[in-house]
């Protein structure tokens, strides 16, 4: 049996492996590549320079691949490129990138996007996250890995949110997120860890407890960035168990443009 539905239309240019399903009314343009046993639900149009990677599943009314909404863009070739066994709910629209920046808006593995998810032009997301839904991040956004967030959060552009952070609903992102941190208000404000989260991935009682440590000196303690960034420092010789998580947030702290800052 076919795993294409005959109305479909392909451009027959498109590349897409054998065992690709494809939905009725789909349209799936001539510079399109999706690999092995991935899905793709019905009234999708997928379009642009899109490569998909294995085992997705798209669900319908999605628009992958088109134009940004950039009035500076004037047609160049970018891209948009999807990792693997990421869920896609109906109704979400990624744009490919722009020649200003990477010229690819980027999707890791393993994502669970919900419905009416936007991603703009540029934007680099990671791995294991979870976009409830109506997620709306601007252009030029970077989510690092595990990051939750919550339905209706709204993301500026260019901000950047660290590892294992996490939005509570109608969340409203003007500067940088760091990892760890739970933000919640309009606009967001740090309100905790997320501590809950690190107990279910595995983090054992000496890890969270150096999180606390950079909870404390970032937001408890009254500290301007400089000074909390030299006390979170000390933390990788006192919790060498969690000099990866420390280095995680001090490569983060000193990556934040002192315009944007971070949510505090």
């Amino acid at each position: 049996m076919s795993l294409i539905h005959p109305t479909a239309l392909i451009d027959p240019r498109a590349e897409l492996d054998s065992s690709v399903s494809v939905g009725a009314y789909t349209c799936i343009g001539p510079h399109v590549k999706i690999a092995r046993d991935t899905q793709i639900g019905p009234h999708c149009v997928i379009e642009g320079h899109t490569q998909i990677g294995e085992k997705n599943q798209i669900f319908q009314f999605n628009s992958l691949g088109a134009v940004p909404q950039d009035k500076k863009y004037a047609g160049e070739p970018t891209r948009l490129e999807i990792g693997a066994r990421n869920t896609i709910r109906e109704f979400c629209t990624f744009n490919i990138g722009t020649a200003k920046d990477q010229g690819v808006t980027r999707i890791g593995n393993d994502n669970w996007i919900m419905a009416y998810v936007h991603l703009a032009h540029d934007c680099q997301v990671g791995n294991q996250t979870i976009f409830a839904n109506n997620t709306q991040l601007a252009g030029h956004v970077v989510v690092e890995d595990w990051v939750i967030l919550g339905g209706f959060t709204v993301v500026h552009q260019f901000c950047r949110i660290g590892k294992h952070s996490f939005t509570a609903m109608n969340a409203l992102l003007f500067a940088d997120l760091p990892p760890f941190v739970m933000a919640q208000g309009q606009p967001a404000n740090a309100r905790s860890m997320n501590f809950e989260g690190l107990k279910r991935r595995g983090f054992e009682e000496r890890r969270i407890h150096a999180v606390k440590m950079m909870h404390k000196y970032l937001y408890r303690d009254q500290l301007s960035l400089s000074e909390a960034i030299s006390q979170i420092e000390g933390l990788k010789d006192s919790h060498p168990e969690a000099k990866n998580d420390v280095q995680d947030m001090l490569d983060f702290l000193k990556q934040t443009a002192p315009t944007r800052g971070i949510v505090r």
